[in-house]
């Protein structure tokens, strides 16, 4: 500013601090300015109107993103408690003039140098205002300085409301005399433009205006510079095209650096504080008891009382005015959670952090694809929340098979709102449960979106269409297949296919066709059960189902090491159910997959781990005698194998989690030969074939293993006296019973249906 001049008021804050909102109200109150001008991007200024409407409630950010690529954005968040938003209301309830003054995001926003605003040159360490000052009052901690020197006192008392702003100005100058720009060289380029535009405001309205900012920029701001250095420093900045917005914030997103650099850990506390009148640690103590009921925890007003007791105490003890966040979750630990961290955690989560989320009007500037998306949440009572939730859909009801299809063609979008989990209530095929979490980035991703359509189906289907005619991988198009089902586009499904048969064509690695495989078989399932026309889809499948069938054996015993041996027993799991959905779109392909796999079975050549789980398909699937695979395992746990493929063997044959342990209880013949060749193992090998055992047996159930240790403390003798008299084990008939298995077979079917 020029020598001589009257100084306009700088209120220099900490963004998101609470006793910064109230020190400026109160200065604010005292002074009376014709003007109020924010740290903030200038392009809001157009949306500052917004803040007063009634549906506009904090915390809620202001969002910037280049025009020709949303995903080029920042953030300003604004909470209850932040002085920008006290000020920005302050200045409206009164008709006073209010503006944004910091560098424009047409700057921040552009490639090129400046684009970054924590662009610290190589090497340097941005400094941290509030440690260096905690440091050097001899505090360990930033947050518990800023408490004691700031949130403890009462700004709305007869002293200057002026002197905090003083004081915090005096201490940032030292700062900026011994840091300089403190490892941020653009901040010097943004307070030149914060000078420019206050010599613009003193034109206007004189020295009679106030300046909301970071309490780090003020001695930038009261030094005395020129214009003319200001210019140079502003001039040859990279522009580009940007469109501006409000967005809700949430309280959780706060207590991560945020738009101003300024993340706090404790926003909830941090809330309650602004808002609570009076006695803030007696009316936070109730909140918490609140909580802890709810979680059906025991806690009493005796409990509270003794609770702000220890607090106070703890306070004292460590020299410091108030209780602070520190002090008053120790003595809750001690009283309230007795001692445990658990609960303590769940207090943290909900009430320190919390998961407010703020509220935006309808009338804000948002994408089309913003709008259609607001409008259908609107139609089908999707609420956006910050606290995640389960949410439970079954596809036959029309609602919620519309809910199904917004969620999955989000998704496909990359607006991850909803991310399918396992259900708490059942399985089956009409049943999906989602998680609904609304981050508030989640509106980037929206704009980013909108560059394929201006509808949340066009969106969908135009980017399911480009990937599909981008895509490397066979996987990948089957994977987009599949997506597409469940998302409902129909329309998109032409070029999907188109591009899945040239892939399917061209691909020779049966191990991709193999992967391929089984998302094509619950594509057409899922299409079946939401009307979709898969039909198409069948073709490729079966096609490729039968180029698998032909090249499999092959690829098994074509020399493979131990991790391609267990890679292509995972794809022989995927094919063999993908087989089960598929085998009415081609004629005998279940017999000739039987074929393939007794053929595995059988081969030498084969790994074990693909001849044990050839083997224990064809038996689950009644196309392998008992007899016959007993001689099978027989072959394979022979002296003149080797110890690590007749390990393999058994992990193929009993291992993962398809009954392979209850199997072994059922059928003692089985368990018998494993544990004839266990004790025959040499010494020397045996460890090399622990880890395999210990990772087959160890999936078992407790139950299962207890019973195997049983029969396996028998002996090998009594299990072969057993079979000999063809007497049961204990609690077994020596054959099936016909007339009780169809008893339980009316029961199976009965709970099957009722499962959908």
């Amino acid at each position: 500013m020029s020598p001589g001049a009257a100084q306009p008021l700088l209120l220099g804050v900490r963004h998101h601090g609470p006793g910064s909102a109230r020190s400026v109200r109160a200065a604010l109150d005292a002074a009376q300015p014709r003007a109020v001008l924010i740290e903030g991007p200038p392009e809001g200024d157009a949306l500052l109107a917004l803040a007063a409407e009634p549906d506009m409630r904090p915390p809620v950010a202001l969002l910037a993103h280049a025009a020709d690529d949303p995903g080029r954005a920042a953030f300003w968040a604004l909470a209850s408690f932040s002085p920008e938003w006290v000020a920005l209301r302050w200045a409206q309830a009164r008709d006073v003039p209010v503006r944004f003054i910091d560098l424009p995001a047409a700057h921040t926003l552009a490639d090129g140098p400046g684009a970054d605003e924590d662009d610290g040159g190589a090497g340097s360490v941005p400094v941290d205002p509030l440690t260096a000052l905690a440091g050097a009052a001899g505090y360990d901690d930033p947050e518990r300085w800023w408490e004691d020197v700031v949130e403890h006192r009462d700004a709305d008392s007869a002293r200057d409301p002026l002197a905090p702003f003083a004081a915090l100005a005096e201490a940032m100058g030292a700062l900026r005399e011994t840091h300089g720009d403190g490892g941020r060289p653009s901040d010097l380029v943004r307070e030149a433009y914060m000078r420019q535009r206050m010599r613009a405001a003193r034109r206007e309205f004189g020295a009679d205006y106030a300046v909301v900012c970071g309490a780090w920029h003020v001695p930038a701001l009261r030094a005395r510079t020129t214009a003319a250095a200001d210019r140079a420093l502003l001039t040859g900045l990279p522009r580009t095209k940007v469109e501006t917005t409000w967005v809700p914030w949430t309280h959780r997103r706060l207590a991560r650096a945020g738009g101003y650099g300024a993340g706090i850990t404790s926003p909830g506390w941090y809330a309650h504080l602004f808002a609570a009148p009076d006695r803030p640690v007696e009316r936070w103590l109730t909140k918490v008891a609140g909580l802890l009921r709810e979680e059906d925890r025991q806690v009493s007003p005796a409990h509270v009382i003794e609770t702000v007791r220890l607090a106070r105490t703890l306070a004292a003890l460590r020299g410091r005015p108030l209780p602070g966040l520190t002090e008053t979750l120790e003595a809750v630990r001690a009283v309230m959670c007795d001692g445990s961290d658990v609960p303590l955690a769940l207090i943290e989560d909900r009430l320190v952090v919390g998961d407010v989320l703020g509220e935006v009007p309808g009338t804000a500037p948002a994408v089309p694809l913003q709008r259609d998306l607001t409008r259908r949440m609107r139609t089908l009572r999707l609420k956006a929340e910050a606290q995640s939730r389960d949410l439970e859909l079954d596809l036959r009801k029309d609602t919620d098979a519309a809910k199904s299809l917004l969620l999955h063609r989000l998704r496909l979008l990359g607006v991850d709102w909803g991310v399918p989990t396992a259900s708490r209530t059942g399985t089956g095929t009409f049943r999906e449960t989602w998680r609904l979490c609304w981050e508030p980035e989640l509106s980037v991703r929206v704009a980013e979106a909108g560059i394929w359509g201006t509808t949340v189906p066009g969106a969908a289907t135009a980017k399911a269409e480009a990937e599909a005619r981008g895509a490397g991988e066979l996987g990948e198009i089957t994977a987009l297949a599949e997506r597409c089902l469940l998302a409902g586009l129909s329309e998109a499904l032409p070029a999907v296919l188109r591009a899945l048969a040239d892939r399917a064509a061209l691909d020779t690695d049966v191990a991709r066709l193999a992967g391929a495989l089984p998302a094509l078989a619950r594509s057409l399932r899922y299409g079946d059960v939401r009307g979709t026309d898969a039909s198409a889809l069948g073709t490729v499948a079966a096609g490729l189902a039968e180029r698998i069938c032909v090249a499999l054996p092959a690829a098994c015993a074509a020399g493979l090491d131990a991790d391609g041996a267990a890679a292509l027993r995972g794809h022989v799991d995927g094919v063999h159910g993908a087989v089960a959905l598929l085998a009415d779109t081609g004629p005998g392909l279940r017999e000739r997959w039987s074929g393939v796999l007794r053929t595995l079975a059988g081969r030498d050549a084969v790994p074990g781990v693909i001849r044990g789980r050839a083997a224990r398909l064809l038996l689950d699937g009644g196309r392998l005698p008992a007899e016959e695979t007993a001689r099978l395992m027989g072959l394979a746990l022979s002296p003149a194998a080797a110890p690590a493929d007749a390990a393999g063997w058994i992990e193929g044959f009993a291992g993962g989690n398809a009954g392979g342990g209850t199997l072994l209880v059922h059928d003692e013949r089985l368990l018998g030969l494993i544990d004839t060749w266990l004790v025959s193992v040499p010494p020397e090998a045996f460890v090399d074939v622990l880890p395999l055992l210990r990772r087959t047996f160890g999936a078992y159930e407790p139950g299962v293993k207890r019973s195997l240790g049983e029969l396996v403390r028998r002996g090998p003798g009594a299990g072969r006296a057993r079979s000999a008299s063809r007497a049961a084990p204990e609690g077994f008939a020596p054959d099936l019973d016909p007339a009780r298995a169809d008893a339980a077979e009316a029961l199976a079917r009965l709970l099957l249906a009722a499962a959908g």
